[in-house]
């Protein structure tokens, strides 16, 4: 790969691939413009369907804008659950090939609700969660290299030029009061803390807080007391 095209995609494979395919099954349009946005799909009946591979807050005024004006609007999130990473060097020769051993579950959502809370349950709105395999290629640089946006801490020998869907995983609708608090364990006691979180799912302890002052926020669930120090809620 020439250096002149490293790092100058204005949109993902991944991105792209998801815009066609649910253009194709919900038969909207892309990225049409209407009423001062431009939208990834809109259908013709008025549905707005946009997709977002992270920072979902970045949406929030425009998906505000449209609930207001009338329109359904499906927000669609591809949740990675493992990464293959393709390193190649600049003239396009493999380098690596490896499996990141990172992977996400179902609860790194709600790091992307935090500026979204007062919409998720709009009548008209609904997150659209897909699990998914990806693919990530970089180009490996001569020199350690920053990124255009400036957000390395460091300088790396590297750069990341695309994402691509590999699998589909799962599908989860989030659209209803049951939808959110579905993902709250099942054998939390009426009135709950985040260490009652954790106890009752001990891989949730890393999200417990964040569970909560999300679930608070939207609203599900509202405070009941202070005890030791913690804080207990119960389901609204």
């Amino acid at each position: 790969m020439a250096r002149g095209s490293i790092n100058t995609y204005n949109e993902s494979s991944l991105h792209n691939t998801l815009k066609i395919f649910y253009a194709e099954k919900f038969g909207g349009k892309t990225e049409v413009e209407c009423e001062g946005h431009i939208f990834d799909i809109l259908c013709n009946d008025g549905h707005v369907i946009e997709i977002q591979t992270k920072n979902l807050s970045k949406l929030a005024e425009k998906i505000k804008d449209a609930l207001e004006k009338e329109h359904k609007v499906t927000l669609v999130y591809p949740l990675v659950y493992r990464t293959r990473i393709i390193t190649t060097d600049e003239e396009g020769k493999l380098v690596s090939n490896r499996l990141s051993p990172k992977k996400g579950c179902i609860y790194d959502i709600f790091r992307e609700l935090t500026g979204l809370t007062d919409i998720l349950l709009n009548k008209k709105f609904t997150l659209e969660v897909i699990t998914i395999n990806m693919i990530e290629h970089r180009v490996r640089t001569k020199e350690p290299v920053q990124t255009t946006n400036k957000s390395r801490r460091f300088r790396r020998n590297w750069l990341k030029v695309n994402k691509r869907l590999d699998e589909i995983l799962e599908t989860q609708s989030f659209h209803k009061k049951k939808d959110y608090l579905s993902l709250l364990p099942e054998n939390l006691p009426t009135e709950f803390c985040a260490k009652d979180i954790s106890k009752a799912n001990p891989t949730l302890t890393r999200y417990a807080h964040l569970i909560l002052w999300v679930l608070v926020r939207i609203p599900l669930i509202e405070q009941t007391s202070i005890k030791n120090k913690s804080r207990f809620y119960k389901i609204k």
